[in-house]
């Protein structure tokens, strides 16, 4: 008869082949139909977690419901270094985006972002001109800032008590420090300033440019990124603790096989 934690693994694993078959569907179609470098981005590593998936919960399903010991003990040395790697990156996300967050401004209803608030790590990543030159072209490509382009009649006052995100306030629009002119949300005289912020030379009314090379424009990508690790560093306890208890269940089947194993050996 077979015993319930085999059970239990082989059902929990099918449930993973299952899903992992979308997962390299999706990633598949990504690396055919994707129309931009971004979308391209994508498909290697959905690819690569669908593959990873799908074997990973074969060798559990195959080891568990047919007692094969060594695929269940490669299964479990796998689940076992995935808590850890799991473990480990939740701790650093943690870590990284514990620094930074929007400045806000008198009289403007959204905030002013600056790269150095940040998480030194996160900064060398932007800073990167290989890097910053992908994910500018992915920013102009998910058009962040046709929302203001498309509002040219917009007010000044609106204009200021608007509630722009993190990425529309530090690439679409000028620093509050420059003093420039307002004329509409994404087109702003140019006036003499004794500012140091270097966004105020980088900013220029060309919708393809705006402040898409600015500090600011980095540094509002940072807080988006840092936003959503917080949200993906606290799914991850949840899922260290499935895993975790997978794993205990993963153990008594093996011990089960194991025990299986040597009834058979020596009846």
């Amino acid at each position: 008869m077979v015993r319930f934690s085999n059970n239990l693994v082989g059902i929990l694993n099918f449930i993973t082949f299952l899903l992992s078959i979308p997962i390299l569907i999706g990633g598949v179609w990504l690396s055919r139909q994707g129309t931009s470098e971004c979308e391209r981005f994508l498909d290697r590593p959905v690819i690569a977690l669908g593959v990873f998936l799908m074997i990973v919960s074969l060798a559990g399903l195959i080891g568990a419901c047919c007692r094969v010991s060594w695929l269940l003990w490669v299964y479990l040395l796998v689940m076992f270094l995935l808590i850890l790697l799991l473990f480990c990156f939740t701790i650093f996300a943690f870590a990284v985006t514990n620094k930074g967050a929007g400045e806000a401004v008198s009289g403007r209803g959204y905030k002013e972002y600056r790269l150095g608030d940040y998480s030194s790590w996160l900064q060398k990543r932007v800073n990167s001109d290989k890097n910053w030159n992908k994910i500018k072209s992915c920013l102009q490509d998910s058009k962040v800032c046709k929302s203001l382009i498309d509002d040219r009649s917009t007010p000044v006052t609106d204009f200021y008590n608007s509630r722009l995100s993190a990425i529309q306030s530090g690439c679409c629009k000028p620093s509050n420090d420059c003093g420039f002119t307002y004329e509409t949300p994404t087109s702003w005289t140019k006036t003499n300033t004794t500012s140091t912020n270097p966004d105020c030379n980088a900013w220029d009314n060309n919708v393809d440019v705006l402040c898409y090379n600015c500090q600011s424009c980095k540094a509002g990508l940072l807080d988006n990124i840092k936003s959503d690790w917080k949200k993906v560093a606290i799914l991850n306890v949840i899922f260290l603790v499935f895993l975790i208890i997978v794993y205990s269940i993963g153990c008594c089947a093996f011990r089960n096989n194991r025990e299986d194993n040597s009834w058979k050996r020596y009846p």
